[in-house]
């Protein structure tokens, strides 16, 4: 199975427009959906669930724990595939973002190729 659509959830518009470039590279029939904070996030899910989900954990409005969390208890169908991608170098963010049973992978900026091919390995795992 490949990923067909990834939402990426960054405050940046540099890191969105570098995921979006990437993703392109990697695959153009990949649909890119955007949301710039958690609740645009939560939004963007109700109108359907993707392949896959990139988020940064610092971010306004609402971070990407906090957005974690609200994904958790409001909906029963998760993303296969959701990776935190974030300029954190600590360890207590990846472990706790390891908590969660559907976050899958912990990359640090910006998007590389080989974070996409992990990605897409875990889909089709």
């Amino acid at each position: 199975m490949k990923i067909t659509s990834i939402l990426v959830v960054d405050d940046d518009e540099n890191d969105q427009f570098i995921c979006e470039y990437t993703i392109r590279k990697f695959d153009p029939s990949i649909r890119v959906v955007k949301a710039f904070d958690g609740t645009e996030a939560l939004d963007a899910l109700r109108a359907g669930t993707p392949d896959a989900i990139i988020l940064d954990i610092n971010m306004p409005v609402m971070n990407g724990f906090e957005f974690l969390d609200r994904y958790a208890q409001e909906f029963e169908v998760h993303a296969p595939v959701v990776a935190m991608l974030t300029s954190s170098h600590l360890g207590k963010d990846r472990e706790r973002a390891m908590q969660y049973s559907f976050v899958k992978s912990y990359f640090e900026k910006p998007l590389q190729a080989d974070h996409l091919r992990v990605m897409t390995d875990l889909l089709e795992a």
